[in-house]
């Protein structure tokens, strides 16, 4: 069908949406792509597009044809009734970054583009439905376990830390364990956020599976090209991570959390106070800040005081 044959109010994001009902994996891939990147698609062209997908410029051409454009290009200036003028405006004023710059600065500016798009894309997806239940499950679950595979095991432990500061109840899984038990045979209402980006390990989507099987929701974090994320999660949030670098950025995986961890900051409201005073004051006994070093010995603030006493008070 023909774009001017479409309806007026179809829009593209339906129309990429209703290709998992009857599309060649090729064109579930495809529709898969475009919609995680949503926000960077003005900044793409059917070549890097191909690139990432891994399949043929003449894929994309085809894919883009059978749901009614004469090109990936035609799709993108459809775009503008879908998105609305933003994103055009921001590469306008990226031009200007551009000129007079050698091979690295271009890019470096193209990356940079891409970033812009996919942080505004993030932001656009908080004000998502399920978004809402995200944070929900992250501050109302009883339990809430945080695992990170290969390269984003780091952003796992920086998520479950950042947690663990605002509710109890949350544990990074213990990966040398070997069964997770932790979180497979807990007897609590439990939810699961799993960080995974390609390649993918066999132990992510496995301990998925498992923790679905035992009732545990699960939320997965990762990047566009997963395309076995929405049969084992519950929610699957996929991020750009390709910006024109060496190895692929997973930083938006960390603005996510970032994001996810305010919203769940405003779900608890006020009580998350108390608890912060709570845990920086046991810093403060334990530890130590730079501006005031550690009070180990100090007695706590419910602590009766009692009155000095000398050398000569037992005689």
């Amino acid at each position: 069908m023909r774009i001017s044959e479409a309806p007026l109010h179809t829009s593209i994001r339906a129309q990429l949406e209703g290709v998992f009902e009857e599309g060649t994996k090729a064109d579930r891939l495809l529709a898969r792509y475009m919609l995680d990147s949503w926000g960077g698609l003005p900044f793409e062209t059917a070549a890097s597009i191909a690139r990432s997908v891994k399949v043929s410029e003449a894929t994309v051409g085809r894919f883009c044809r059978s749901i009614g454009y004469d090109s990936f290009r035609d799709l993108k200036d459809h775009l503008k009734h879908d998105m609305g003028d933003d994103p055009w405006l921001m590469s306008e004023r990226l031009q200007e970054m551009r000129k007079g710059g050698n091979v690295d600065s271009a890019q470096l500016n193209h990356g940079l583009q891409l970033e812009i798009a996919a942080l505004v894309g993030i932001y656009e997806l908080a004000g998502s439905a399920d978004w809402q239940q995200e944070a929900e499950r992250l501050a109302k679950t009883a339990h809430v376990f945080v695992a990170g595979f290969q390269t984003e095991r780091g952003l796992a432990q920086y998520f479950a830390n950042q947690m663990q500061y605002i509710r109890d109840g949350v544990t990074l899984l213990d990966l040398a364990g070997g069964n997770f038990a932790e979180v497979l045979l807990t007897d609590r209402p439990a939810h699961l956020v799993i960080f995974e980006a390609r390649r993918y390990s066999v132990l992510a989507k496995s301990l998925a599976e498992e923790a679905r099987a035992a009732g545990v929701t699960v939320t997965l974090i990762t990047d566009v090209f997963c395309d076995w994320g929405h049969e084992v999660a519950d929610l699957v949030f996929a991020v750009p991570t390709q910006f024109n670098q060496f190895w692929d950025s997973t930083a938006q995986m960390a603005s996510l959390s970032n994001l996810l961890i305010h919203s769940v900051f405003l779900q608890l409201g006020s009580e998350v106070e108390g608890r912060l005073n709570r845990i920086a004051d046991l810093y403060g006994r334990f530890t130590g800040h730079v501006d005031r070093p550690a009070r180990q010995g100090a007695k706590r603030k419910n602590d009766t005081e009692k009155p000095n006493r000398s050398e000569h008070d037992d005689t």
